[in-house]
């Protein structure tokens, strides 16, 4: 998160929020990538992929809306929302590509591309998270890759996940509020791809092909044994024009999809 923020005015916060009811068996953590404007740092983004970055937060306001919800619908278990929040801009004292950072849980990150944050600032989230609340389930959510909207387009979110169970739970809760998700693959020989000579890995493929997938098998290098899902809700967060749906702008995606999920967690 640090490294990440480094070239901003604006410092770095990692919000806890939590619903605790009494006698809960189970903890659920969310954690929502919380980046309140995206400009690449200094990979920074062209023209026409920057006016929008101001949305690339919406993984974070989905949590926060989620524990909102949740305390109004008061289900039996435990619900932790961690938001790792930061603005990754480009200056003199920018982060930049080739530096090695150490992260929260201990490993070190090669970065390879300063535009691939969200998944540095959600890894120390989830480290954090795991460490200290011991959740059941972990769940992040995040506008995390252009590439998983050239896959699924503007209206469905990629899943992604070893857990086959939370995975048809998540898109059966999906299909019941219309929140859709599609779960991909996470090949094993795909982490070849995210290997550093200089760190124990790179925030970046070595190639420019399955950004999403690497993307989460990055992530799961810091989930350890815990039940984890990674929902990538970059199309469905942010609609530029208005449609049968929504009006223009954030949509809020995730928030009954996230309620719901809970419901079935807590039985």
């Amino acid at each position: 998160m640090l490294a990440v923020a480094r070239g901003s005015r604006s410092k770095p916060c990692l919000v806890s929020l939590e619903y605790k009811p009494k006698n809960f068996k189970t903890t659920v953590v969310l954690v929502g990538k919380g980046v309140t404007f995206d400009s690449g740092g200094i990979n920074l983004k062209p023209t026409g992929s920057l006016d929008t970055m101001k949305m690339d937060m919406a993984g974070a306001a989905t949590v926060a809306a989620s524990l909102i919800a949740t305390a109004g619908l008061k289900p039996k278990i435990r619900v932790i929302g961690v938001l790792p929040i930061v603005e990754n801009m480009p200056s003199g004292d920018a982060t930049r590509p080739g530096d090695i950072i150490k992260s929260y849980s201990g490993k070190t990150v090669e970065i390879g591309n300063t535009d691939a944050e969200g998944r540095l600032i959600l890894a120390d989230a989830m480290s954090y998270a795991l460490k200290k609340y011991k959740p059941e389930v972990l769940i992040d959510m995040a506008t995390l890759t252009g590439a998983c909207m050239m896959a699924l387009g503007e209206k469905i979110a990629g899943l992604f996940s070893f857990d086959n169970d939370l995975s048809e739970m998540i898109i059966q809760s999906g299909e019941n509020n219309y929140e859709r998700c599609w779960q991909l693959p996470m090949p094993e020989d795909y982490k070849e791809l995210l290997k550093s000579d200089f760190a124990d890995i790179n925030n970046m493929a070595n190639i420019r092909w399955g950004g999403a997938i690497t993307a989460a098998l990055f992530l799961s290098e810091f989930v350890s044994e815990t039940r984890w899902a990674h929902i990538d809700i970059a199309g469905p967060a942010y609609f530029k024009k208005e449609n049968a749906y929504c009006p223009a702008g954030g949509t809020g995606f995730g928030v009954r999809l996230i309620c719901d999920v809970l419901e079935k967690l807590g039985g």
